[in-house]
């Protein structure tokens, strides 16, 4: 089975998030347990799986697992996906996902990749026990993101994203508690709109480099703060990377570029 290596929401190699991808043939699953084994043995943020669909409702379908578990949404993986099935040729122009999160539609242009994902808004909440220690910071503001279950930590400035250093057995600690996926720290920007990064140790991703999903609750909160539909968020992790974000209604388009650095066989 061919799978590739891309790093996604980068425009050149070796930033921006890497993602596993395998394109299958029409048919059945392949194994639950070997997916989820083929994603530890990759240990990237995201390994995505990609068939052609059976269905009329959309093109592909399309599931995605981290080292430990599948997961409902990831962004950067739809479009390492997307990035892949247009370079083998077979999408131009849009292109539709059955997914656990719905359809989910990846539009491929010379000037990047647009995603069309649910939006998922944020809900003011309490600051959890133990977050101000684990972090190191005590936050201005948090919120629940919509489905995700992904805890909002707004700081006031960039130095302060910049600088946090976790305690990630605590943050685990507090994600279970809490029944978090992950935990993204934000503040405004000067270079560009905000600033963030994503912890999520209880998937087993320490902090994820970019993470696409995130920003469908990024966008409706900065844009709400801002007063404006269309951000561009930059996601400050060693590799980083750079989403474009507009709110529309319930649905939030992210866009970036994507570039394979690896193109190989499973053997197993």
């Amino acid at each position: 089975m061919r799978i590739r290596v891309v790093d996604a929401f980068a425009e050149r190699a070796f930033v921006g998030n890497q993602a596993g991808v395998c394109v299958l043939e029409a048919g059945d699953w392949p194994d639950e347990k070997w997916m989820q084994a083929v994603a530890a043995e990759m240990n990237h943020a995201e390994t995505a799986f990609v068939r052609p669909s059976a269905g009329a409702e959309a093109d592909w379908d399309l599931r995605w697992f981290t080292p430990t578990n599948e997961e409902k949404l990831c962004g950067h993986a739809t479009l390492a996906t997307a990035h892949v099935l247009a370079s083998d040729g077979k999408v131009t122009g849009k292109a539709s996902f059955s997914t656990l999160s719905g359809v989910l539609v990846a539009d491929v242009a010379d000037d990047g990749i647009t995603l069309d994902f649910p939006v998922n808004r944020p809900v003011a909440v309490d600051v959890p026990a133990g977050l101000v220690a684990a972090l190191g910071l005590e936050p201005l503001e948090t919120y629940i993101i919509g489905d995700l279950r992904d805890l909002l930590v707004v700081v006031p400035d960039e130095a302060t994203v910049l600088v946090v250093v976790p305690d990630f057995d605590g943050l685990e600690v507090i994600t279970k508690q809490v029944r978090l996926r992950g935990i993204i720290v934000t503040a405004p920007s000067e270079r560009y709109d905000f600033v963030s990064r994503f912890f999520a140790p209880g998937s087993g991703i320490p902090e994820d480099p970019v993470t696409g999903s995130a920003h469908t609750g990024l966008a409706p909160y900065w844009g709400d703060r801002l007063g404006r539909d269309e951000l561009v968020g930059y996601q400050a992790s060693a590799r980083g990377g750079v989403v474009r974000v507009k709110s529309s209604g319930d649905r939030v388009l992210l866009t970036g570029h994507a570039i394979t650095v690896l193109d190989g066989q499973l053997l197993v």
